[in-house]
């Protein structure tokens, strides 16, 4: 890897030949880049900045390069034939407004403050530039594309600059043939001839050109330049600093363009690919282009490391290096894991985005899924891949900084499959009993992962005995409700961390949970058996199906309840992570549920 004293420089180029090169096609944009999008306020701004001589901030460019090849594009307004020599990282705004604006001799597209399209031309009012006490910002007028400023709904004509001549006469100096010598020329002396008889107004324009135009002849903007020997993550990584106002450049950004040089459409790829996986799975809907590229550069790295011994990784340094040719081999693959993972989501009772537990998870899983192939279909791999999977969500170990993870589940999944060697993930996990306490909104992993053990274990609506499954459970009228309900719990007194937590919680529809309405247990039960016409048995059995304990409910016996169904909640647990759950009659269980929490 290139060393810092190497992989930049800097320099002070006049502003005049930043905008030839432009117009020539020399400098281009990498194709990540996004569109152009200034006012026109901030455009006049700008031109008033440099019109005075102020710095307006430092660019970054690029040197082109057969190694590092990012698909460029020309700039707005631009039609250069020219192979780029340079491409622009940061500065992709100022420098379009400037070349629009001084050198293209075409209207201007842009918008007001309000986002309204307007095509314009800008002017100096030679006048107002020469007054010290008139803002410069004051004399940078833009007018519509037909040169006429109109007023009252376009009856009044207040400024009409459509001919040369009512150029001179308003002293209104075009600024897109400042550059152009020829034509800067031909202007000079057709104001020269206009006021031929009057020299107040000729010594008004030669103070004009020496004090404002002059000046922007030799008016230099500082580049700091990246070598072509500089590292495609290093690029990333600066453009990501150096655009803190523009679009964040992702490694998916950055591979579109590499792929580009080689006339690979990444986007159009991933687009059709994301559309194909929606339409089959809403689950799938949060994976994006960079988890599929992460994915995809997990796979290839693994069968890598099958053939040739290599380590296995997917941080960003290997994505960026992951080669078109690559991408092409396990692509279809990826797809396919991903299809294959949702299935597997749906036999876990986890069936959409929102109770998703850890959508990274998704890129090791999509990836064993690729490389399980036929054997997918195995249950003894199918039970394998719950543990694993539940060892992750449970034991809360994909929040952040997941790469390393990642590369080791992979390996030590599929090494699983012939050998009785737990993978890392599953020896790691771990799952404490009081975290069930603090679970107390689904923002947490483990607490959609609760919710779906729930889910496996049949759970019925109270009422009307329905199994919550996939048919129901994404309707609006079913959601996650208080069995001691929130009022009651508020009027009793009792400990909010201990009502609000999971412990209390169940899927429950909407029109029941009116019917529990603030009641106490014992009295929604009386009015669900004696109003709904549910038999004791058959209301204990839909109680039963979410974990709960209904003689528990009968005696409004709060703090037994908490206790008796955090006990069946680490069962699930332990039964879906294959292990343990240690420390249930530990001192700390013991004052927080009032006993241990171990089977009777």
């Amino acid at each position: 890897m290139p060393t810092i004293s190497n992989t930049f420089g800097t320099e002070e180029p006049l502003l005049k030949d930043l905008l030839q090169h432009i117009e020539n096609g020399k400098m281009q944009l990498p194709d990540f880049q996004r569109g152009w999008v200034w006012d026109d306020r901030r455009i006049r701004a700008l031109i008033a900045s440099i019109t005075l001589g102020y710095p307006v901030g430092a660019l970054m460019s690029m040197e082109t390069s057969d190694t590092l090849r990012f698909s460029p594009r020309l700039f707005e307004g631009s039609n250069g034939t020219c192979t780029p020599e340079l491409l622009l990282l940061d500065g992709q705004q100022r420098m379009t407004s400037l070349f629009l604006a001084l050198q293209s001799r075409q209207a201007v597209t842009t918008q007001d403050e309000k986002k309204k399209k307007l095509e314009c031309f800008y002017y100096l009012d030679m006048k107002k530039c020469l007054d010290p006490s008139v803002e410069r910002m004051e004399a940078v007028i833009s007018v519509p594309k037909d040169k006429i400023i109109r007023s009252n709904f376009g009856r009044t004509v207040e400024l009409d600059l459509s001919s040369s001549e009512k150029e001179y006469a308003a002293m209104m100096f075009p600024l897109n043939i400042v550059f152009d010598n020829q034509a800067c020329w031909d202007w000079e002396r057709g104001f020269q001839e206009y006021f031929l008889l009057d020299r107040d107004y000729a010594s008004i324009f030669f103070s004009f050109r020496s004090e404002t135009i002059q000046p922007l002849f030799s008016y230099k903007i500082p580049v700091i330049k990246l070598s072509r020997e500089t590292p495609k993550d290093a690029v990333c990584q600066v453009f990501e600093n150096v655009n803190t106002g523009g679009v964040s450049l992702t490694v998916f950004e950055l591979l579109t363009a590499t792929f580009a040089g080689d006339d690979f459409r990444l986007r159009e790829d991933w687009d059709s690919r994301r559309d194909s996986l929606r339409q089959i799975d809403g689950i799938l809907n949060g994976v994006d282009g960079k988890d599929f590229l992460a994915a995809v550069t997990l796979l290839a790295s693994y069968r890598r490391n099958r053939e040739q011994g290599t380590p296995v990784s997917c941080k960003r340094s290997d994505i960026l290096n992951l080669s078109l040719e690559e991408y092409r081999a396990n692509a279809d693959a990826i797809t396919e894991g991903l299809r294959k993972a949702a299935r597997f989501l749906h036999s876990q009772q986890v069936f959409d985005i929102w109770n998703l537990p850890y959508q990274t998870q998704l890129i090791p899983l999509s990836a064993i899924c690729a490389c399980l192939e036929n054997r997918f279909e195995d249950y003894t791999v199918k039970q394998k891949l719950a543990r694993w999977y539940w060892c992750g969500v449970l034991g809360e170990l994909y929040g952040s900084a997941n790469e390393t993870r990642y590369a080791l589940d992979i390996q030590n999944f599929m090494s699983w499959l012939d050998t009785e060697q737990d993978p890392v993930t599953v020896r790691d996990a771990n799952f404490s009993p009081v975290r069930l306490l603090s679970l107390q909104t689904r923002n947490s992993a483990a607490y959609k992962g609760i919710m779906a053990l729930m889910m496996s274990a049949g759970c019925q609506d109270f009422i009307s005995g329905d199994t919550i499954q996939q048919t129901n459970y994404f309707d609006e009228s079913v959601n996650i409700h208080h069995i001691f309900p929130a009022d009651y719990c508020r009027q009793q007194g009792l400990p909010h961390h201990l009502w609000n937590s999971i412990v209390n919680k169940a899927p429950l529809s909407a029109r029941t949970n009116r019917i529990l309405g603030g009641k106490a247990p014992s009295a929604y039960m009386s009015y669900i058996e004696q109003k709904q016409h549910v038999t004791p048995d058959a209301l204990e059995r839909h109680l039963a199906s979410h974990l709960i304990d209904a003689s528990l409910l009968r005696s409004d016996n709060f703090e037994g309840f908490i206790a008796s169904r955090a006990t069946i909640l680490l069962d699930k647990i332990e039964g879906a992570m294959g292990k343990r759950v240690t420390g249930r009659d530990a001192e700390d269980v013991v004052r927080a549920f009032g006993r241990p929490l171990v089977p009777a």
